[in-house]
């Protein structure tokens, strides 16, 4: 009997078509998982974004906006934002508001990420207890402050009468409304750096405290030297998306204070939504400028954040 002899040039045809519907298959899948994320993204972030620098670059009324149809306007509209005399309270406040937030926020939440650190009784109870400001709603959150904090039934003011303060006006004063959004602002967010940074801490090794203690290093000694030095990545990281996330906050000012009395509480997102929305004849094509004044400011940051975030991947 004589053995069936295959020919060479059909098997490597056989294997070459295998392989070319393995790489389709296989471009298949990739593009099944590629179109859904693409179509997101043009549809909820390139099209507002575009509708929203065509709106800034035309004169839009609300009919204009109904119709289609508005006179183009250049840069006017942000020539005129530019010179509102609401521009430099928004946009002092709006500084004030991000970097005070940031560092109060990254100052309390390094504290508390190394206190848990240590290992002691109910501290993962306590760790998750610290989360309940950052897991409820903003809108609860708000109106809790709203509530502690007015002037005539709120509790932080009956606790500085009760000491023989005087009664504080915190959500209606020029004096105050900034500081009491900041402060509710600053409770919502300690907890993200708390988790963040304990997750870094996480990532030292145990042996470089443990030869830091034989060299006789102190507490002091050791954080300065060893902890802070080695959650740098991390820390960046945690300022710069605080700053980005800082920038956009809205509804806890609005909820608040609205952005009042006058302009004492007002930032740039506040602003924008006032002329957009805010009552009266809306001003679409001058919201349109500051929302993209507040958005190119969040992209330079954003710039930032990923750099220092390929840095940090590379070292």
């Amino acid at each position: 009997m004589s053995a069936t002899r295959r020919d060479p040039r059909t098997d490597a045809g056989g294997g070459r078509s295998v392989r070319r519907r393995q790489r389709w298959r296989a471009q298949l899948v990739a593009w099944a998982f590629i179109v859904p994320v693409a179509l997101y993204l043009v549809f909820f972030y390139a099209y507002p974004l575009l509708r929203n620098l065509d709106l800034s670059f035309r004169d839009y009324s609300l009919a204009s906006f109904i119709t289609g149809n508005a006179d183009w306007a250049g840069l006017d509209n942000y020539l005129a934002v530019l010179k509102n005399p609401t521009f430099v309270p928004a946009m002092l406040n709006t500084a004030l508001f991000t970097f005070g937030s940031i560092l109060v926020q990254f100052a309390a939440g390094l504290a508390l990420a190394v206190f848990f650190f240590r290992k002691f009784p109910l501290s993962g109870l306590l760790r998750a207890l610290f989360l309940v400001p950052w897991l409820l709603p903003l809108l609860v959150s708000a109106s809790i402050w709203s509530w502690m904090l007015n002037s005539d039934s709120g509790i932080v003011n009956a606790v500085i009468t009760a000491f023989g303060g005087p009664q504080i006006n915190w959500l209606t004063s020029p004096q105050w409304a900034l500081v009491s959004v900041l402060i509710a602002n600053i409770w919502i967010g300690i907890p993200f750096n708390l988790v963040i940074l304990y997750s870094g801490l996480q990532n030292i090794s145990t042996d470089i405290y443990e030869a830091a203690s034989l060299d006789g290093a102190g507490s002091w000694q050791t954080f300065w030297r060893i902890t802070f030095p080695l959650l740098r990545p991390v820390s960046a990281i945690t300022i710069l998306l605080g700053l980005v996330y800082t920038l956009k906050v809205f509804d806890i000012i609005w909820i608040m204070t609205k952005g009042g009395p006058g302009d004492a509480s007002t930032t740039l997102a506040i602003w924008s939504y006032r002329l957009g929305f805010g009552g009266g004849t809306p001003q679409l094509s001058p919201a349109a400028a500051v929302g993209n004044l507040l958005i190119l400011i969040a992209f330079v940051f954003g710039l930032l954040y990923i750099r220092l975030q390929r840095k940090a991947e590379q070292s």
